[in-house]
C-alpha cells in the first residue's frame, strides 16, 4: 500500500516532539518499522517529473523572419541573468515582448509522447541555435502543441519554471502489511499507530488529528430514497444520503496531487473524492446518479443464480447466487456490493444529482464475489479484510461536505442509515502472567494500560492480575489475548524486549541420526559436489500439468494469479523455472538441489510429500587445459542417486528401467516393489515450454518414503582388510534388451559371502556378436577377512556365476582365442 508523507502529516500534531521525530520520511520510516508496518520503498514524488529541471523564463527581446525559411524565426531571449541567448524557433506564434519557457543546450526535456532528448547547440539552416522555446506537451505540463507556451506579463525572466508552476513535491512511502492489518490500510489508520508510538516513547498525549467536522447539516429534504435490506447477515449497516445540483468536472489541483502522489489517476471530482476518502479513512464508497435509481429506492439483496449484470468496464458478467447486490426499485442490479458498479448507474459527465453510499459487507461474501468475477478493486481488498462498521456515517457526513465544497450543488436528505443489530464489542481479558510468558518482557500495568488507550481500546476492568479491554471496530481481526500482545509489543518496540540471563531448557535424549541430521549430510555432499540449493515456489501454473495430472492435483481457490493457481504435484515445472533463468544468462552448467514438498488429493483428503529434487544440465565439469568437457548423461545422474542413497544408509535397493510422461530414458529405483526415486532426461516438449534449448537430466527422491525406510538403521564402520582382493574379469554375450541391473540383480542372488562387488566397464555391439546380441564387461572382486583367497577358491565362485548367467540369461562366455 502507498502513502503519501504530506498527506499523512496532515493528521499528526504540530507539537515540538511529533514535527520532530517526523520531520523527514526517512525519520518516519524507523517508526513504521518499529511498529510492523514494513516500509519496502520510499520513493520522491514531483507533479511534473524530472521535466521542469533545467528550464527557466525567457523573454523575447527581438523576433526576425529565417532569411532561408519563411516558417522559422531568429529570437534573441533574455535569460534574465544579464545574457541573451540566440534560438531559432519554427512556433508561428512567438512575438517580441513574450515571457517564454526556455530549454537551455544541456537540459533535458521529458515529453508527453516519445524519448527524452537533451538540447544541444545546433546550426539550422546556417544560423547558430542556443536553445529551445517550448509547448505544453515537450515539457510535460499539458497536451497542447499548438505553438510554444506564453506566460503572463508578470512573468519574471531569469525565474525557473519550478518555481513559477510552483510544482507539487511529496515523497511516496510504500509499506507491505500483513492480511491482519486492515486497520492500517488508510492515511488515518497510519497516522494512529505513528501517535500511538510517539506517545508511549515520550510519555505524552499525542493524538491523530480527526479531518471530521461537526457542521454537516442538509441544506434541503427534497429527495430522501427508501433503502430496503433483505440480507442483513450479509450488509449489517447501510448509510446513504443524497447531494442535488452538484456539477462533475475536473477535481482541484491538491486533490489531483494527493491521488497521483499514491499512485491514482485522477478521474472526475465525484470519482476522486471517494477514492480520497478510500485512502484517508479505509471506508469504500460508492456514487450513485440518482436520476438513475428506478422507484426511488434502493434494496440491498441477492439475484438467481447466471443473472446478467454489465459492470463498469462494459463487460457482462454471469451473477452468482451468493453476491450481494446494490438494486434498484425494480430490482435490477445496479452494482455488485462493495466490489463493483454498474454501466447503467454510474456517474458520468452529465450527472446533476447523486446517491452516496457507505455500508458494511460481509467479508466471507465479498471476497467470494471478488474472486468469482476476478475483481480485485481497492474497495473489495478493504471489505474482504473487514472495515470500522462504527464509522459509516463519520465518513460519509465528510464526503458530502467535500462534494458539496468542491462540486457545489447541496446536501438534498437526511442521512438514511440502516443499523437495526448494532455489532457489540469484542471483550478480551489479558493475564498479565501471559503477556510476560509470551512476549518476555514484564510490562508494567500503568505501560499496558496507556498502548492500549493510545490505540483505541476501551479499558473496561484493571485488577492485580488481568486487564479486560473492548476492541475498537477499527481492528476486526483482534479476537484473542494474544492478539492484544502483540498490539502492545509492536508499539513498545521488539527490540526493546530484554535478552534473558538464563535460558531454561530440557535435555533431549538422541536416538541416532534423526532426518534433519540426514538432510544436512546429503545437503553437504552434494554442494561439496558442486550443487546449488534452490528454492522455489510450491504454488505453481495449471497450465504445466495434463489433464490426467490436474484430477488429483490441489487447486487453489483464492489463486492471485491466473498463472499461480495450484499446488505443484511435481518438483521439475518449478525448477525448469529456474534452470531457465540460468541460461538465459549465460549460465548454462548448472547443478541444483531442492527439498520441497509436493501436494495431491487422494480420496478427497489433501496429502503432501516432501521430496528431495536434482537438476542437471550441461557439462559435468569445465573445459580444462588438460582434460575435455563432460556432458552430463544418465548414467552419471544414476551414480549421484547411488551415493545418496549409500550416504542415508539405504540397502537392498535396486534400479529398473521405467516410464514417465515427463522424461525419456526413465529409470526408477526401489525397495522391496516401493518406488523411492525416478530419474531421466526431461522431454522435448516440456523443454520447450521453458524454452530451455539444451538436455535437462531430472531426478525425484521420493524423501519422505527414504527417511522411513532407513529409520532406526544403524551405518556401522569396518576396518580395511588385512588380506588382499582379488579381480576377475568375465565377458559375456547377452541380448541386447538385457539389462545390466537383472545381471547384477542375478550374481547378488545367490549371495556369495566373499563377492565385495562387481562394476561394469565395457558395453560393446557388433554383428559379429550375432543379431540383438551385446557384450557386458564384468569385473567381480572378492575378499576375505580370514587369509589370502586361493585361485581354487575363486574358481569355484566364478564358475558358480557362469552357471548361473548362462542357464537364466542364455548368457555366452566369450573366452580368449
Amino acid at each position: 500500500m502507498k502513502i503519501s508523507y504530506n498527506w499523512l502529516k496532515e493528521y499528526l500534531p504540530t507539537d515540538e516532539i511529533t514535527s520532530k521525530m517526523t520531520e523527514n520520511p526517512h525519520k518516519l520510516d524507523n517508526i513504521l518499522t518499529s511498529v510492523g508496518l514494513e516500509v519496502e520503498n520510499i520513493e520522491k514524488f514531483e507533479e511534473v517529473s524530472n521535466g521542469l529541471e533545467g528550464l527557466i523564463i525567457g523573454e523575447v527581446i527581438t523576433c526576425e523572419k529565417h532569411p532561408d525559411a519563411d516558417k522559422l524565426k531568429i529570437t534573441t531571449i533574455d535569460n534574465g541573468k544579464e545574457e541573451t541567448l540566440q534560438i531559432v524557433c519554427g512556433a508561428a506564434n512567438v512575438a517580441v515582448g513574450q515571457k517564454v519557457i526556455v530549454a537551455t543546450v544541456g537540459t533535458t526535456l521529458y515529453p508527453i509522447t516519445g524519448e527524452p532528448f537533451t538540447i544541444k547547440k545546433a546550426k539550422i539552416r546556417g544560423v547558430e541555435s542556443n536553445g529551445m522555446l517550448c509547448a505544453e506537451d515537450e515539457i510535460g505540463i499539458g497536451k497542447s502543441h499548438n505553438g510554444i507556451i506564453v506566460l503572463p506579463h508578470e512573468a519574471t525572466p531569469g525565474m525557473t519554471a519550478k518555481e513559477y508552476y510552483q510544482v507539487y513535491n511529496d515523497w511516496t512511502i510504500e509499506i507491505g502489511l500483513t492480511p491482519n492489518r486492515m486497520d492500517a490500510m488508510s492515511h488515518l489508520g497510519v497516522a494512529k499507530d505513528v501517535c500511538a508510538y510517539l506517545a508511549h516513547h515520550n510519555n505524552k498525549e499525542i493524538k491523530v488529528i480527526p479531518p471530521y467536522k461537526n457542521n454537516f447539516k442538509p441544506d434541503a429534504t427534497l429527495s430522501q430514497l427508501k433503502i430496503e435490506i433483505n440480507n442483513h447477515e450479509n450488509c449489517e449497516r447501510y448509510s446513504g444520503v443524497n447531494i442535488s445540483g452538484i456539477k462533475v468536472a475536473a477535481s482541484p489541483r491538491w486533490l489531483q496531487n494527493k491521488l497521483k502522489s499514491i499512485g491514482l489517476r485522477p478521474v472526475n471530482n465525484i470519482v476522486d473524492i471517494t477514492n480520497f476518502i478510500l485512502h484517508e479513512t479505509g471506508q469504500p464508497l460508492h456514487a450513485f446518479d440518482a436520476d438513475k435509481i428506478k422507484g426511488n429506492k434502493i434494496i440491498v439483496r441477492t439475484l438467481p443464480a447466471d443473472t446478467p449484470f454489465i459492470t463498469l468496464d462494459e463487460k457482462e458478467r454471469k451473477l452468482s447466487g451468493n453476491d450481494i447486490m446494490i438494486c434498484n426499485g425494480e430490482n435490477e442490479p445496479m452494482c455488485i456490493a462493495g466490489v463493483f458498479g454498474g454501466l447503467e448507474s454510474g456517474v458520468s459527465e452529465s450527472t446533476a444529482n447523486l446517491f452516496l453510499e457507505s455500508a458494511w459487507f460481509n467479508p466471507a461474501s465479498i471476497r467470494k464475489s471478488l474472486l468469482l468475477h476476478n475483481l480485485r478493486t481497492e474497495a473489495a481488498i478493504r471489505f474482504e479484510k473487514g472495515v470500522d462498521i462504527s464509522n459509516t456515517v463519520n465518513v460519509l457526513k465528510r464526503a458530502a461536505l467535500l462534494i458539496k465544497e468542491i462540486a457545489g450543488g447541496t446536501i438534498s436528505s437526511e442521512i438514511t442509515d440502516i443499523y437495526p443489530s448494532p455489532k457489540v464489542k469484542k471483550k478480551i481479558t489479558l493475564s498479565y502472567q501471559y503477556l510476560k510468558k509470551i512476549s518476555g518482557k514484564n510490562y508494567h500495568q500503568d505501560t499496558i494500560r496507556n498502548i492500549l488507550k493510545n490505540l483505541n481500546f476501551t479499558i473496561l476492568r484493571e485488577g492485580i492480575d488481568d486487564i479486560q479491554v473492548e476492541v475498537p471496530y477499527s481492528n476486526p481481526d483482534i479476537s484473542i489475548p494474544v492478539d492484544i500482545i502483540e498490539e502492545i509489543m509492536r508499539i513498545d518496540g521488539l527490540d526493546n524486549v530484554e535478552i534473558p540471563s538464563s535460558i531454561k531448557i530440557s535435555p533431549a535424549i538422541d536416538n541416532g541420526i534423526n532426518a534433519s541430521q540426514k538432510k544436512e549430510k546429503v545437503i553437504n555432499w552434494l554442494t561439496g559436489n558442486g550443487f546449488s540449493e534452490i528454492f522455489t515456489n510450491s504454488i505453481t501454473n495449471s497450465n504445466y500439468f495434463d489433464a490426467e495430472t490436474l484430477t488429483y492435483t490441489v487447486k487453489i481457490i483464492n489463486s492471485l494469479s491466473e498463472g499461480l493457481n495450484v499446488m505443484r504435484p511435481s518438483m521439475l515445472p518449478t525448477g525448469l523455472e529456474c534452470i531457465a533463468y540460468n541460461i538465459n544468462r549465460k549460465n548454462a552448467n548448472l547443478l541444483f538441489l531442492e527439498f520441497g514438498k509436493t501436494y495431491y488429493v487422494m480420496e478427497g483428503a489433501y496429502k503432501e510429500n516432501e521430496n528431495l529434487a536434482l537438476y542437471f544440465t550441461g557439462n559435468k565439469n569445465e573445459l580444462n587445459w588438460n582434460s575435455s568437457a563432460k556432458k552430463i548423461d544418465i548414467y552419471f545422474v544414476k551414480g549421484i542417486c547411488d551415493s545418496i542413497f549409500s550416504i542415508i544408509g539405504l540397502q537392498n535397493f535396486s534400479f529398473e528401467t521405467g516410464t514417465n510422461n515427463q522424461l525419456n530414458d526413465c529409470i526408477t529405483a526401489s525397495v522391496n516393489g516401493v518406488n523411492i526415486a525416478t530419474a531421466g532426461s526431461v522431454n522435448q516438449s516440456e523443454l520447450e515450454r521453458f524454452s530451455i534449448k539444451q538436455s535437462v537430466f531430472f531426478l525425484n527422491i521420493n524423501w519422505q518414503k527414504l527417511i522411513e525406510l532407513t529409520s532406526g538403521q544403524v551405518i556401522s564402520f569396518e576396518p580395511i582388510a588385512k588380506y588382499p582382493q582379488v579381480q576377475r574379469d568375465l565377458s559375456i554375450v547377452v541380448d541386447k534388451k538385457v539389462s545390466y541391473q537383472s545381471v547384477e540383480d542375478l550374481v547378488n542372488s545367490i549371495q556369495l559371502a566373499k563377492l565385495s562387488g562387481l562394476r561394469l566397464f565395457d558395453v560393446f555391439e557388433n554383428e559379429k556378436l550375432g543379431e540383438n546380441k551385446k557384450s557386458l564387461a564384468i569385473s567381480f572382486t572378492f575378499s576375505d577377512k580370514e587369509k589370502t583367497l586361493t585361485d581354487k577358491e575363486i574358481d569355484s565362485m566364478m564358475n558358480k556365476i557362469i552357471t548361473l548367467l548362462e542357464k537364466n540369461l542364455n548368457a555366452e562366455i566369450r573366452r580368449n582365442a
